[in-house]
């Protein structure tokens, strides 16, 4: 293929127009703050999960403590009508003396209805404590989620920014390059790795960081300028500069 020698140097520009959004496109895949908010997000799942068990443990001995209270005041109840009835009296001897033998029984029942819902309410306030405690790390947890989604969201839309800026200028430089040579570079570009033409500088492709023998360096050097050549290693686009002196 023969193109102009400035066609050909502004292959450069091309490829450093596509390194860059390349670079980007890496940079967009694998963002720090992804990363991190991937693993904020299994902490936060974590801690919620964790808080959701000790709330439903909550509930659950917070239930046994309203029984409890419910079970004490029923016994108090009745154990005040007992009392009241038999300060009053009314009622014969036999009725009166088994009130009495009731109201025994209600007391003991009460002190081991009482020490139930006294060791309910102990159970409640240790489960409340740890709710609160884990409450708080799931809060801590979530905030810090929101905190690094907002930054990756920023990231994301600085590099967005930055590609469709570098983008704009890829279809100039295409048309600098010209139809034939762009589609050239195109097609080696996607089969190695993303660099499609790289500068011979001194001995060395800068594409695969080769150096050329004396043989393909001269080959090279007695080509015409309007003729692309290729790295006989890596196939890629050898773009010759010439020398301040003139020399190509």
């Amino acid at each position: 293929m023969k193109a102009d020698p400035f066609r050909q140097q502004r292959l450069l520009d091309l490829q450093a127009i596509d390194t860059r959004l390349d670079q980007i496109a890496h940079a967009r895949a694998h963002l720090p703050q992804a990363a991190q908010l991937a693993r904020a997000t299994d902490a936060a799942e974590v801690a919620r999960g964790n808080l959701v068990l000790a709330e439903t443990e909550l509930g659950d001995v917070q239930r046994e403590v309203s029984r409890a209270e419910t079970e004490v005041k029923q016994v108090r109840d009745r154990a005040e009508r007992d009392r009241a009835r038999l300060d009053s009296g009314t009622g014969t001897s036999k009725e009166l003396l088994a009130i009495q033998q009731e109201l025994e029984s209600l007391g003991r029942r009460q002190a081991t209805l009482e020490d139930v819902e006294l060791e309910a309410m102990e159970r409640a306030e240790a489960a409340s404590a740890e709710a609160d405690r884990l409450r708080a790390i799931s809060d801590e947890a979530a905030a810090q989620v929101s905190t690094l989604t907002a930054e990756r969201d920023a990231a994301m839309v600085d590099l967005d920014a930055e590609a469709t800026e570098v983008a704009a200028g890829r279809p100039a430089v295409v048309e600098a390059v010209g139809p034939e040579l762009a589609a050239l570079f195109d097609s080696i570009r996607a089969a190695q790795g993303g660099i499609g033409a790289a500068e011979l500088k001194g001995r060395r492709c800068m594409g695969c960081q080769l150096e050329l023998n004396a043989g393909e360096l001269g080959r090279i050097a007695n080509t015409p300028a309007d003729v692309v050549v290729r790295c006989e290693e890596c196939e890629r686009i050898l773009v010759r500069i010439p020398s301040t002196d003139g020399a190509a």
